[in-house]
């Protein structure tokens, strides 16, 4: 059932952001726009709210409530940033926005380093609810499952701390046009 409850919310959670950009930059509606994006902080309420009611009913933790609690927490830490990537698009697409910035060498090193404390925020989030959700519930017998849960927030974190430390060494390089794109699209001398 848990299971069944993160995908309806994961699709849940897009649809809201989908429609909610749609009224802002197809139907000129901000404010139902506004309205409609409001509604995707609220779906990952329903979810721990189904996932603690579902362990306070006598459930037994299993690897989806863990997984709940990762998807709650990566949608509180990156959900703004999620919309904000959404939002970039759809203008760009709908509204005649400019076109989103691609980042590269010292400034997608940052990025990634701010990603870094996002990230430790997510999972920040999502070990505070399986330990309440622990707590709560107090039967270890019931939720064993969850208790590996916060090794698999290390590893998330540390493969995003290697993704950074990588790119300060290695900084992304800018694309670079291929040699014949610049001889055959350069502005022409007419003297």
């Amino acid at each position: 059932m848990i299971l069944t409850a993160i995908v309806i919310c994961e699709v849940a959670f897009w649809l809201a952001i989908i429609a909610g950009l749609s009224a802002r930059y197809l139907f000129r509606r901000p404010g139902l726009g506004t309205a409609l994006l409001i509604v995707a902080p609220v779906i990952d309420v329903i979810l721990l709210a189904l996932v603690t009611f579902d362990l306070l009913g006598g459930g037994t933790a299993s690897w989806q409530h863990g997984l709940a609690a990762i998807y709650i927490g990566i949608s509180v830490a990156y959900g703004k940033r999620m919309v904000a990537w959404a939002d970039a698009r759809f203008k760009h697409r709908f509204a005649d926005g400019p076109p989103p910035e691609k980042l590269t060498g010292l400034r997608y090193t940052l990025k990634c380093w701010r990603d870094v404390l996002t990230t430790a925020a997510a999972v920040t989030v999502a070990a505070v609810i399986l330990g309440a959700i622990i707590a709560l519930v107090d039967d270890p017998r019931r939720t064993e499952a969850l208790s590996g849960y916060f090794s698999i927030l290390g590893i998330i974190f540390a493969i995003d701390l290697v993704w950074a430390v990588s790119y300060t060494f290695w900084p992304k390089a800018p694309a670079t046009l291929p040699p014949h794109y610049a001889d055959t699209h350069a502005p022409q001398n007419r003297h």
